[in-house]
């Protein structure tokens, strides 16, 4: 029936939530990559592991995450909901563990995601220090976002394009740009271009390149919006972003879309697609990936991905790559 307090009213006892974090984690590494299999390798489990946490964390909430179809697992709009909030369990677990162990911890590194070219150049600096421990987030929207982070210390490092001049960082706020990434373009097999060995991006004026994950006031948007504007493209944001296999679906099956993706962009389809990845030259336009850290950051691995970072570019960068203005310095 429940007591009654000083007013005399009843207290009706409130049922509390609790969720698993593993779970939680499971989650997001799924709403992620798309598929319970690709999760599950992400994060050491079988895929019937992963099957497992997802349904108690669904029965913990009392509401179906995901959609399971033959081509992966669609978020369903409860999912929706509940996936920026898991993000942030998550980092409030992750600030919380940094609090006790800021000696011993692993190096915390954000990337956009971990199916990007950044999480290629980590995966390419662990096999070179292979006694490296890192720890790969994917928990920031934008580049003020990460370099907050980064201040916060809550991540030691951040890959990203960073739009504001090296002078008009916050202070202790450090970036080096590391990696020109070339863009390709995407295109189904019935695409005007999916025979072609190249293309330049003035061909690509008039032709539909269709973006729908571009998120207007990210570090992203911007570099997209110098590249319209550069060669007179169309590049179409609009439309609800329902995640890559949807879209991949649809440029499978269009005479007209296309979309770029990095040419250090992993991800995989089925072999009915027939998708084309072709190299776009004269110029190349690049994304300029940069490493954001603190000055005062001591952590001795991030100075191993550093030097590596350093090491690992290319000593002069290509005459015939474009990159926004904000990049070149």
């Amino acid at each position: 029936m429940g007591a009654r307090d000083r007013t005399g009213l009843r207290q009706v006892p409130v049922r509390s939530v609790g969720v698993d974090l593993e779970a939680v984690r499971t989650f997001v590494a799924v709403a992620d990559a798309g598929r319970f299999r690709e999760a599950g390798a992400e994060l050491s489990l079988t895929q019937q592991a992963v099957s497992k946490r997802i349904a108690g964390l669904e029965k913990d909430l009392g509401a179906r995450l995901f959609t399971r179809t033959a081509r992966g697992a669609q978020l369903t709009v409860d999912g929706r909901v509940f996936l920026p909030h898991a993000r942030e369990l998550l980092r409030a677990e992750e600030r919380a563990a940094a609090s006790v162990r800021p000696g011993r911890r692993a190096l915390r590194v954000d990337v956009i995601g971990r199916g990007l070219a950044p999480a290629g150049l980590l995966r390419d600096f662990h096999r070179a220090h292979p006694e490296a421990q890192l720890d790969v987030v994917t928990h920031f929207l934008d580049a003020d976002a990460a370099i907050d982070a980064v201040r916060a210390g809550t991540i030691d490092a951040s890959f990203r394009a960073v739009t504001t001049p090296a002078r008009h960082l916050p202070d202790g706020i450090e970036a080096v740009r590391v990696h020109d990434e070339p863009l390709q373009l995407l295109t189904g097999p019935a695409h005007e271009f999916a025979d072609t060995r190249a293309v330049t991006p003035a061909a690509l004026a008039g032709h539909r390149i269709w973006m729908p994950g571009i998120v207007t006031g990210t570090e992203w948007a911007a570099y997209y919006d110098e590249l319209a504007l550069a060669f007179g493209l169309t590049i179409d944001a609009t439309g609800p972003n329902f995640g890559l296999e949807p879209l991949l679906d649809m440029i499978a099956d269009s005479p007209a879309l296309a979309t770029f993706v990095g040419e250090g962009t992993r991800f995989v389809w089925p072999a009915d697609y027939d998708l084309r990845r072709i190299p776009v030259h004269d110029p190349t336009p690049a994304y300029p990936h940069s490493l954001i850290w603190h000055g005062d950051n001591p952590h001795p691995q991030l100075a191993a991905l550093r030097a590596y970072l350093e090491s690992a570019q290319p000593g002069q960068r290509d005459a015939e790559t474009w990159t926004p203005k904000w990049a070149q310095r």
